[in-house]
This record gives C-alpha cells, sequence and structure tokens, in this order.
C-alpha cells in the first residue's frame, strides 16, 4: 500500500459525537465513519453514516473516486489514485482531479450543544461536493449505512433491514433488526434524483483492527444512491441528521456549507478571543486551541461539561480530566469551564474519593481511582491561583475537608493515611488505582499498592493547599475563624511531617525516588516517570539537589522527542513496541512506551530544579507530529518506546493536546 496516505483526520461536535477517516479516503478502523452519533452524549456513540461511495461520469468516462479495502485483499476501487491534495483546515477537503475534471468533498460537524436552559443536542453532518471541468458531469453518490456500537462491526444478518422513507430531497433512514427499532436519521440535499437499491456490501476489511490483533471485517448496507447533474462551478450539499425530518426546518441551500463554517470560525473565535490582542493568535496557536475544544463535551446526565479523554474510543474520565484541565481551560483562560468541571467533580465526590468514571443516565460513578481525588485538589489550587476566586474556595472546601478527613480514617480500597509516617497506602489485589491501571485476568500489570511516590506527592501538595486555604478562610471570616486557623497549623505540621517521609522514597545509591514502597516495605527501584511527576506539581518535597539528581536521571534513560518512556529501556521488563493483540498491548502499555502527556511534567520539574538552564527538548518533532503526523491537528496517546517512536493508542488525547498547549511558546 506505498501510494495510500492513512493518516487520519478527525472533526467532532462537542457532544461526543465524531467523523473520522483517513486521507487517501479508505477506512482502516472500526471507528471510520461520517456519522458516528452520540445518542446519549457524549456516550451510546452509534455508526449511522458511514460515507458515501461516490464515481463521476465525464465525457463518456467512468471515475470510481472511493477505495475500500476487501476481505479477499484487493483494494477496489483505487480512487486514491486521483486524489490530487487533501487539507484539513478549515475543514476537511478533498480534490479529485484530472486534466478536464476536479471534484472536490468537504465536511464538518456542526456544534452539536444548542443554547438556552434544555440544552437541545443536534447531531449534523454537512456534506459538499463541488464539480469544476470542461464537460457535464454526472456525480454518483450511493449511501452507505449502519446501525451499530462503534466499538463493534456491522454483520449483514437475515434479521437486519433497514427502513427508507423517501420524500421531497431527502430519505428518512431507521434500522430494524429483529423487531426492534435503531436510531431514526435523516439525509437530504440541494439538488439530484435519489434511487432506492437495497444491497449489502460484504466483507470489507479494517486493515488498522487487524493490526490490533482485534475484528476486522465489516458489511455495510446501501439503500440507494443520489444522481446529480453538474455543470462546471455546479455544487451539491448534503446534511446528514439524527432523528425524523422537522417540517418547521430551514430549507437546505448551497450556502449552508460556508455558513456554518462561518458560525464555527465565529464560536473559536468568541472562546478564545481571536483577534482581541490576545496572545493567541498565531496559527499553530489557533490549530492547538481548536483542537483542545474537540475534547470538551456536554454530558447529559449531570447536564454540564466534561472532557473526553481521546478519539476514538475513550469516554470522559476523572483522573484524565483533572491532569488536562489546566491546558485545557486555566492557560486558555477558560475560566468558567473550569469552574464548572471542578464543581462537578466536587458534587460527586463520596467518602473522599472523586469519581473516575461519569456516570450515564440512572447510572453509578465508579470510584476506582485513588490519585483522582488528590488531582481535584491539585486543579483546585491552580484555579484558585489563576482567578483568585475565594468564594469558589469557601463553596469547595467543605470537599476538601472530606477528602482530608477520608484519606485520614481510611476509605474504600484500604486507602488510609499510615499514622507512623503519615504517608498515602493502599492495598488491595486484583485493582489498579493508580495511571498505571492495566489489570490483566486479575493481575495488576504494574502493581503499586502500598505507597506510590506521586500519590504521597500528591498528599503533599494537597496539605501545602489545605493548610494556606485555611489560613485565607480564616482571614477572609468565610466561616468560623478560630477552627479555620487551628485547621491552618495542623494542615501545616501534616505537610511537614510528610515532607520529612518522603525521604524514604530516595534512593542513594541510584540518584532517583523509588517508585513504591509496597505494605511489606520493600521498595521498586525501577526508573519511572512517576518520579518526575512528584517533581512537577506546585507544592514539592524533595531538596534542590535531588530534583536535579532526578531529571538528569530521566533526562538520559527516559526522556523522547515524543514525551517520557514508562520505564527504562535498561529494565529488564521493558518492552520497546506497542504492538500486537489487546492482551500484549496491555502487556506493553506501562512498561516502556512513550507518553506524550509527560512532557508537561518533565518540563516543570525541568524548569524547578534548573530555571536558568536551556530545557533539553526540542518542540519540533511533537509539532511535527501534531501538524502532519497520526490524526493531523491532534496528537496521539502514546509511542513505540524505541525509535522512530511511530504513534500508537487513541489518535487525539487530550492530555496529549493539554500538555502542549500548557508549556510550548
Amino acid at each position: 500500500m506505498p501510494d495510500l496516505d492513512t493518516r487520519e483526520w478527525l472533526v467532532t461536535n462537542g457532544l461526543g459525537s465524531f467523523a473520522s477517516g483517513t486521507i487517501s479516503d479508505v477506512r482502516t478502523r472500526t471507528y471510520h465513519g461520517w456519522l458516528f452519533a452520540a445518542t446519549n452524549p457524549p456516550s451510546g456513540r452509534t455508526l449511522l453514516f458511514s460515507h458515501l461511495e461516490a464515481s463521476l461520469e465525464v465525457s463518456g468516462r467512468l471515475i470510481a473516486l472511493g477505495t475500500n479495502f476487501w476481505g479477499n485483499g484487493q483494494i477496489s476501487p483505487q480512487g486514491y489514485k486521483f486524489l490530487h491534495s487533501f487539507d484539513i483546515n478549515p475543514v476537511p477537503k478533498w480534490i479529485w482531479q484530472q486534466d478536464n475534471w476536479q471534484l472536490s468533498r468537504q465536511l464538518l460537524m456542526p456544534y452539536g450543544l444548542g443554547s438556552g436552559e434544555q440544552n437541545i443536542c443536534s447531531h449534523r453532518l454537512l456534506i459538499q461536493y463541488r464539480y469544476e471541468g470542461s464537460d457535464t458531469a454526472i456525480l454518483r453518490l450511493r449511501l452507505l449505512i449502519g446501525d451499530r456500537d462503534f466499538h463493534h462491526q456491522q454483520k449483514g444478518h437475515p434479521g437486519l433491514e433497514f427502513s427508507q422513507l423517501l420524500a421531497q430531497n431527502q430519505v428518512c433512514l431507521q434500522a430494524i433488526f429483529s423487531g426492534e427499532f435503531g436510531t431514526p436519521w435523516h439525509l437530504r440535499w440541494t439538488q439530484g434524483e435519489y434511487q432506492a437499491d437495497g444491497v449489502w456490501y460484504w466483507d470489507y476489511q479494517l486493515p488498522e483492527e487487524k493490526e490490533r490483533g482485534l475484528g476486522d471485517r465489516e458489511d455495510l448496507y446501501s439503500p440507494g444512491y443520489l444522481t446529480v447533474i453538474l455543470q462546471p462551478g455546479d455544487a451539491v450539499t448534503l446534511e446528514a441528521q439524527t432523528g425524523l425530518p422537522n417540517p418547521q426546518q430551514s430549507l437546505l441551500t448551497p450556502e449552508i456549507f460556508a455558513q456554518a463554517i462561518e458560525t464555527e470560525q465565529e464560536r473559536l473565535a468568541q472562546i478564545f478571543g481571536w483577534g482581541e490582542n490576545k496572545p493567541f493568535t498565531s496559527p499553530i496557536w489557533q490549530k492547538l486551541l481548536t483542537a483542545s475544544d474537540q475534547f470538551i463535551v456536554y454530558r447529559a446526565s449531570i447536564s454540564g461539561p466534561t472532557v473526553i479523554a481521546g478519539y476514538h474510543w475513550f469516554n470522559d474520565w476523572g483522573r484524565d480530566t483533572l491532569i488536562a484541565l489546566p491546558g485545557l481551560a486555566l492557560v486558555t483562560q477558560r475560566y468558567e469551564l473550569a469552574k464548572g468541571l471542578l464543581q462537578t467533580f466536587g458534587r460527586y465526590c463520596r467518602h473522599g474519593l472523586i469519581p473516575n468514571v461519569f456516570p450515564d443516565v440512572d447510572g453509578e460513578p465508579a470510584y476506582n481511582s485513588i490519585d483522582a481525588a488528590l488531582w481535584w485538589i491539585e486543579t483546585l489550587g491552580l484555579y484558585l491561583e489563576a482567578t483568585q476566586d475565594w468564594e469558589f474556595l469557601a463553596a469547595q472546601f467543605p470537599v476538601v475537608q472530606q477528602i482530608h478527613k477520608a484519606f485520614m480514617g481510611g476509605t474504600h480500597y484500604n486507602i488510609q493515611v499510615d499514622a507512623t509516617d503519615g504517608l498515602v497506602s493502599w492495598d488491595v489485589r486484583g485493582v489498579a488505582l493508580t495511571w498505571m491501571d492495566v489489570v490483566i485476568e486479575g493481575e495488576p500489570v504494574t502493581p503499586r499498592n502500598g505507597k506510590a511516590v506521586e500519590i504521597n506527592a500528591l498528599w503533599y501538595s494537597a496539605l501545602c493547599w489545605m493548610s494556606q486555604w485555611a489560613e485565607r478562610l480564616s482571614q477572609m471570616e468565610l466561616g468560623d475563624s478560630a477552627r479555620l486557623a487551628k485547621q491552618a497549623q495542623r494542615y501545616t505540621q501534616q505537610a511537614q511531617q510528610v515532607r520529612n517521609s518522603l525521604q524514604k522514597f530516595w534512593n542513594p545509591q541510584l540518584g532517583y525516588l523509588y517508585d513504591t514502597i509496597y505494605p511489606d516495605d520493600s521498595r521498586n527501584s525501577q526508573i519511572r516517570p512517576n518520579a518526575v511527576l512528584a517533581l512537577s506539581l506546585h507544592h514539592c518535597g524533595f531538596s534542590e539537589q535531588q530534583r536535579r539528581a532526578v531529571v538528569d536521571l530521566a533526562t538520559s534513560r527516559l526522556l523522547t522527542p515524543y514525551g517520557l518512556r514508562s520505564l527504562d529501556p535498561a529494565d529488564t521488563d521493558y518492552i520497546s513496541k506497542y504492538t500486537g493483540d489487546s492482551e500484549q498491548r496491555d502487556r506493553s502499555y506501562h512498561q516502556g512506551t512513550v507518553w506524550a502527556w509527560l512532557i508537561g511534567p518533565f518540563v516543570r520539574a525541568w524548569q524547578r530544579s534548573y530555571p536558568k538552564r536551556s530545557l533539553p527538548f526540542d518542540w519540533q518533532p511533537l509539532l511535527d507530529h501534531f501538524l502532519a503526523d497520526g490524526c493531523i491537528n491532534s496528537i496521539s496517546e502514546i509511542f513505540d518506546g524505541d525509535s522512530p517512536h511511530a504513534p500508537k493508542g487513541a489518535i487525539a488525547q487530550a492530555w496529549s493536546v493539554s500538555e502542549v498547549i500548557r508549556h510550548f511558546q
């Protein structure tokens, strides 16, 4: 496949819905399609509209413009050979051409959250084809559709049917499976004649899924095709939208596409203040900030904002959201967004824990994280430093106290503070509560029960924040001043005890921090980035000499052009590439794989340790990846540990983008 450009593109709508594919227009993943609608925002993502298979008839010659992989190994048709160019700014645009004709296609997913108290959600996709040439052309567009969960392929089945109801310039479609009705949606167009012609297309192959050891075959249904006669300069615009057609909706016109682009650009300009002498005006900044906005979505079950951890397959997670929040919302001055996210997490605090997974409607949150509550305190502190919003502190301080009380007295997973040294510990078999959270067949791949270094660094920073806040609230008379002053004193004493006890993590032989102190008091001396995380927080409990030793070793063993490795390559547990089936990939996830988001903690740790030295990191490879590799205009979740550090995992990751925004200047 030397001629196929399988780099990817992504568009989103602020509800969890997305469209995605490749530059060469061939589908390589289960997650490639034009309308994955989040039917229960941001969850319930369902493939409804895969794509349009296009062909162009010019001067008596029929040119098939599509490209497909098939189960028999063939690539047919081979429309990519006519593909002249692709651009993603401001929206994905393909141009196919030969000597006497040119056809362009653009895709846009309008922002889906309406204004007002009801927050009306709309899942739409706009498509526009434009023809240029010397002769009249006939464009045929065959619909390929489905109705499946976004994680699974569709298989043709006698019990699976699709109904279609035709009207003037539109068709309404709905799956029916064994008597159960799927999600209704409709497609309308500005010109052309539609012909119903139901047929199954069998055995598409999805090579990226084959590479990942997952199901890699798909069947798609075509209910019919649209024929459009185009004169030079003509365009045809189509709109796909969930739900039944609304008789009151405005007429679809060719101008609607340009208007939708303008509306989206105005929305982003309003959010980020472009054109108002704010610092985010360079092209690279605009692209980074546009990328950041793709992760901010509306969650129906909480009637508020949340953060998608990554596309295509992740949902919103507490830890990821809180780590990403400074870059997504504080650096970008989206303070109301930051406040809303912090407020929501605080509202869901239970037994001193912050949920790592938000509930869908009528669901229960998942409190399977030891650090989400501590990241909440850390991020609250950064928000307050940026905004001086002390009334918000007063409102959230009871949550802070709840977290402190639960950690001190003990909570789920045997999370509790060790009375002898003040450090936080936990001990439950078969679970993984830190960010290194892979569990296979009931056994954590990186067992870190006991006292983990970054967890206790977070605990120390939290105690420092609590001491400052109690003192400030006592002075502002926002509560019982005498009681708050005593609390501030107690938090200060605890913080000092923890600072002293953090020395238990110092490994003088290696000049690094132990990763974990296990319940039997044995120590894990593997060189992992958690030591760097421990130095990157707002309050740091390690000396300058220790900090410099840690960042020096991390620079030589863990630093790559795309982030930090999760394990030293010299370690016998190191796995150089993130590849293979699901279990193989899971086993390598935190055993050497490079994580892009860790470049942020490294920068903060370095700048704290060497404030007058230049950073030993060149941003250009990561920016080149952002602009032209993997998913264009986004940053991958992870990269292979060994050079050339191929991008892997989710094609667009919130905390990867966030940490670049936080530090690249």
